[in-house]
């Protein structure tokens, strides 16, 4: 039975992903992707009629699954610090899902190559970082964390944290537990954050009298 156009693209970029764990975005061709789902290469041209196409389709795809994720996030509530910890241990939860990700983020070829790419993923990496910064900024406003902390910076650390975790997993062969040693060096850094005792009962109460 022919798939309908929308389920075949799906296919399509499902495949990609899977190959570029196994052999390197860089290596892959149309006509692994053929093969791997037992159609022509012709076929793969119709959907998508330029193999940066594909790598678009899987950046966009990426980015919805990365928003829908931050939209339970902001549905299930919570304080600033406990979804700033949500937003990173389900990035690395998709990591997990998609272990080519930190491939096809540090892939020079494929990004010197497809602008449109290269536009899409910094584009999604900017959301990250911006969620982050937002998430920051509203725990330094409620007294949580220091008062010095520049909320840019904080971020920048916190997806530090996330693609050397990431590199270390994949360095190993995937056999470490990427989201509990999230967990266990993400609660460190966030001490760091955090304002002294004195300090944040005297944010609280300045509000207080306000």
């Amino acid at each position: 039975m022919r798939k309908r156009a929308a389920e075949r693209k799906a296919e399509i970029i499902t495949s990609a992903i899977g190959l570029a764990d196994k052999v390197g975005p860089d290596r892959i061709t149309t006509e692994m992707i053929a093969r791997a789902i037992g159609v022509t290469q012709a076929t793969i041209f119709r959907h998508f009629p330029k193999k940066e196409d594909i790598w678009s389709g899987v950046a966009l795809q990426l980015t919805g699954i990365m928003r829908e994720a931050w939209g339970k996030i902001d549905e299930e509530g919570g304080d600033p610090v406990a979804q700033l910890e949500a937003t990173v241990l389900g990035h690395l939860r998709l990591i997990e899902q998609m272990p080519a990700l930190p491939a096809i983020l540090m892939s020079r070829e494929l990004h010197a190559d497809n602008a449109p790419l290269r536009k899409v993923l910094l584009g999604a990496m900017g959301g990250f970082r911006q969620r982050l910064a937002g998430l920051i900024e509203q725990a330094t406003a409620a007294g949580t964390f220091r008062q010095d902390l520049a909320a840019d910076d904080g971020a920048l650390l916190l997806i530090g944290l996330v693609q050397s975790l990431a590199i270390r997993w994949s360095l190993s062969g995937k056999c470490d537990d990427l989201v509990a040693d999230g967990n266990r060096l993400l609660a460190t850094q966030l001490v760091g954050f955090l304002a002294a005792p004195g300090d944040r009962s005297g944010t609280v109460n300045a509000k207080a009298g306000s």
